[in-house]
């Protein structure tokens, strides 16, 4: 451990999955890290809060799917237990229930993506059509998130992708896309191919139990950053509420000293940016020394995507067949998901009626209208899906817009995107947007993407242990067969033709 006087000064911005890794695992090593928060309370957009009356609401539900490997390590370590078990999904569509999805790892171990395709229970999607996804795997092996692969997809757009791979369109409207809205949170033209293609392996295609997940027993600020956060400031790191950044002191040899929130500044050896692309780029908008390098300018190239979150308390027992639900097809553009927190919330486990969590994604057309708008479209949704919904009263509400809220993943942004290290060499990024070559995605890319900006501090400033951080779970034999081959080819090609495309 480094001691008293001599301990080096980190400054995280940003409390969410990667500025609270980043933290936690700096303040393991000694370091005096303070955790800079603009808003009143640790966690982002995925901690939760109490209304005053009480009650638990957040922005929107998370999943923690099968190959979280990192934050089930941490939960771990933290020694809590705040997830229920594996649990089983539905798609529905305006014509009824769609899809069901088994859990995959209690199934025999088919070899990728086969038990995907088998096991996924279909109620109206014709076989011819999903065997049209054949031709897609080529893409799937192709793309190997390497900057080559990322250079390569992320021009294209989603929907081109599945269209130049003839995906029948039938299989893009009804499996695909639906996939997309609640994914990457946007239709397929809006979409990357790239983003798209890695999103799909990490979740689904890679290991037949990718697709299963499990959920927070309560919100996840209560359940998990709390008890988190207590062993944080346990091991000597200041986490601070409403604190904006809004510049940075550069000295002249172009390291950042010192991190500025209005009228104070908090002195640092090292930066840590932990933000999404809005807060990031309101920083931005504020700091003539971030403007002053391109790679922060161009960030304004980069944008997010609407939520509407809702919490709807009913005055019976509905029946839900299964806990969590995603749903396409009641608005062009817009994906949605609904959630039995009867089934996954401790608080809510003998609620007399029903508590519903429903949240909206690329949700432009819905922040504008009222909670009374609001409210009665979300009923009538999920009335189409679960006829029971019809007779219920609604007795309570609570309705959460967020605009510029979660990563947009379009065609080309990969180019305006940010790598861990930055042109100031004390200054380093980390969250979902941030690229890196882990492979992994959402919630746990973030928090691995911490983990590496406090290894490359521990590195920078010389003092304490690196975090170990776990890899995704190696591609299954025949897909690196398939890798490799086609590597090969790939560059026998490009050593006897010319390079007419540069990525």
């Amino acid at each position: 451990m480094v001691e008293g006087s001599q301990q080096k000064r980190v400054v995280v911005v940003g409390a969410g999955w990667a500025g609270l890794g980043a933290t936690y695992h700096l303040a393991k090593q000694g370091y005096d890290v303070t955790l800079l928060e603009a808003g009143s309370y640790p966690g982002g957009l995925v901690a939760g809060w109490q209304t005053p009356a009480g009650k638990s609401v957040e922005a929107g539900i998370h999943g923690f799917w099968y190959p979280y490997r990192n934050i089930f390590s941490l939960i771990n370590e933290l020694g809590i237990n705040p997830f229920t078990t594996w649990t089983r999904s539905s798609q529905y569509s305006p014509a009824g229930l769609e899809v069901e999805s088994p859990i995959f790892q209690d199934l025999p171990r088919l070899p990728a993506p086969l038990g995907t395709f088998l096991y996924t229970q279909f109620k109206r999607l014709p076989l011819i059509d999903r065997l049209s996804a054949l031709p897609l795997l080529y893409a799937v092996v192709d793309f190997d998130n390497s900057d080559a692969a990322w250079r390569r997809y992320d021009f294209l757009t989603a929907r081109e992708l599945f269209k130049d791979f003839n995906v029948s369109a039938r299989l893009y409207r009804d499996a695909f896309e639906p996939m997309l809205l609640v994914g990457l949170f946007a239709p397929g033209e809006q979409c990357s191919a790239a983003a798209t293609l890695g999103m799909l392996y990490y979740f689904i295609l890679a290991h037949q139990p990718d697709f299963d997940v499990v959920w927070c027993r309560g919100t996840v600020g209560e359940k998990i950053f709390r008890p988190w956060v207590e062993r944080i400031e346990k091991a000597g790191a200041r986490v601070l509420p409403k604190r904006r950044v809004t510049d940075l002191i550069v000295d002249n040899n172009h390291r950042v000293k010192g991190v500025v929130c209005g009228d104070e500044v908090f002195d640092a050896d090292a930066v840590i940016f932990a933000v999404g692309i809005t807060g990031m780029k309101k920083i931005v908008s504020t700091s003539p020394n971030l403007q002053s390098r391109e790679e922060f300018r161009n960030l304004s190239n980069l944008g997010a995507i609407d939520v509407l979150a809702t919490r709807l308390w009913f005055d019976r027992k509905i029946n839900i067949p299964r806990p969590s639900n995603a749903c396409f097809g009641f608005d062009a553009t817009t994906g949605w998901t609904f959630f039995d927190l009867n089934a996954l919330h401790d608080e809510y486990r003998n609620e007399p009626g029903t508590v519903i969590e429903a949240d909206f994604y690329h949700a432009n057309q819905f922040l504008s209208l009222s909670d009374e708008e609001i409210l009665p479209i979300v009923q009538r949704y999920l009335a189409t899906c679960i006829p029971e919904f019809r007779q219920a009263k609604l007795i309570d509400s609570s309705v959460i817009r967020l605009p510029q809220a979660v990563t947009h993943f379009a065609p080309g942004s990969y180019r305006h995107m940010l790598q861990a290290k930055t042109s100031f060499e004390n200054v380093f990024m980390s969250g979902d947007w941030i690229i890196n070559r882990h492979g992994s995605w959402s919630q746990e890319k973030a928090y691995v993407t911490g983990l590496e900006a406090a290894n490359l501090v521990v590195s920078y400033l010389g003092e304490g242990q690196p975090s170990e951080i776990l890899p995704v779970e190696a591609d299954e034999a025949h897909i690196e067969v398939a890798r490799s081959l086609n590597q090969t080819v790939r560059d026998f090609t490009k050593s006897i033709l010319p390079e007419f495309w540069l990525p």
